[in-house]
């Protein structure tokens, strides 16, 4: 966020109140009230305000989506699945609630669960560099060499100047033994300001040595 956006936030902030007190019942102006008070850290606020949207409209899945990222935030995974999921009951192409239900089997260490939802979401809409980076990520700690090999190269397809996607794919070479490729793109890694791991640099090194 800059810091001109953050000085905005709160004439904003003070813009989508008044716009609520003059409509309590505009669903949308809860909803980016919410998204408003997300960015301005203001987490009870924004929780507040997208119960609000839902409660106003049971069908806004957006409301759900956003709100079980806060709750993701907050390490409340449980119900961060469950407003997910409702997304999906609601918009079966919700591909950010799938893209979100992976993250948070992800983060269970539920690899399979993971992988399913990513694939979902990939398959609503295949230009998501994000997912395929995560995919290469869970497919690498499954050992699937050959899968993550492939979705290394999605991710770095859709977004080429990202230093995670490029280290990604670095790993992934190194485990199919391509480890010249993979010096290439670790490289190109730091030099799109990517942190690369030093143990992972030192193996790489040693493979080439």
């Amino acid at each position: 966020m800059t810091e001109q956006l953050k000085e905005d936030l709160p004439s904003v902030i003070a813009e989508m109140e008044k716009k609520c007190e003059e409509h309590p019942d505009n669903v949308m102006a809860r909803h980016h009230l919410g998204l408003v008070y997300m960015k301005a850290g203001r987490v009870d606020d924004a929780i507040k305000a997208l119960e609000k949207a839902i409660e106003l409209d049971p069908q806004s899945f957006e409301s759900m989506i956003n709100l079980g990222a806060i709750y993701f935030g907050m390490n409340d995974l449980a119900k961060a699945e469950e407003l997910n999921r409702k997304a999906i009951e609601i918009n079966y192409n919700a591909v950010q609630a799938y893209a979100n239900l992976g993250l948070i089997f992800q983060q269970q260490n539920d690899l399979d669960q993971a992988i399913e939802n990513y694939e979902k979401a990939i398959g609503i809409d295949e230009t998501l560099a994000t997912v395929w980076m995560n995919l290469t990520s869970v497919l690498t700690m499954k050992g699937d060499d050959d899968r993550a090999l492939e979705s290394a190269r999605k991710g770095l397809e859709y977004e080429p100047e990202s230093g995670l996607a490029h280290n990604n794919l670095a790993v992934a070479l190194y485990f199919s033994e391509q480890f010249s490729e993979a010096k290439k793109h670790m490289d190109k890694a730091r030099e799109f300001g990517y942190s690369v791991d030093p143990n992972f640099v030192a193996s790489l090194e040693e493979k080439l040595a």
